[in-house]
């Protein structure tokens, strides 16, 4: 096993184990922070297999977007300290559904590829980048309107009056 196989198990179990943590996790804001890590460590398992551009629009959109949109909305609605709502036994079973859906995916990318190097055809980054940026640009931008838009709603749900008094 080379050094970058080792890499990528350690990153892929810092992955799973982050996911697993904010699938268990008691609070809302500690889960959106281990969500945080997992896809930071998806993006960690896209560097170490070469593909950088995927990587770095898993960071972009969403460590960079969605999940910072949903602790801004959790932060703004003053809702992070709020407990899950889900009783213990509820927890660990999505934590095990959650482990063995992992351990199946594994299973099943290790019987069809094995741990040989698979040869990769198609376009490299530089033409799935420009294809992205440039005739595909639309659906990047609808995202980020998408974004605002729901931005917007947080911050005028929470500055809503509660109890029909306006609070001051």
């Amino acid at each position: 096993m080379s050094g970058l196989d080792v890499l990528f198990v350690a990153v892929g179990l810092l992955t799973a184990g982050a996911g697993l943590l904010a699938v268990i996790s008691r609070q809302v804001l500690h889960a959106a922070l281990w969500l945080v890590v997992a896809l930071g460590g998806i993006a960690g398992c896209y560097l170490v297999l070469g593909a950088e551009l995927v990587a770095l629009v898993q960071l972009l959109v969403y460590v960079g977007a969605v999940v910072v949109l949903i602790l801004f909305v959790l932060m703004l609605t003053r809702q992070g300290k709020v407990p899950a709502v889900a009783a213990a036994p509820h927890r660990v079973a999505a934590g095990l559904v959650g482990a063995g859906t992992t351990v199946v995916l594994g299973g099943a990318l290790l019987t069809a590829f094995g741990w040989g190097q698979v040869e990769l055809t198609g376009p490299d980054g530089t033409e799935v980048a420009t294809a992205i940026f440039g005739t595909h640009v639309w659906p990047f931008e609808l995202l980020s309107a998408l974004l605002l838009l729901a931005l917007v709603a947080a911050v005028a749900v929470a500055r809503a009056p509660v109890g029909g008094e306006d609070e001051t």
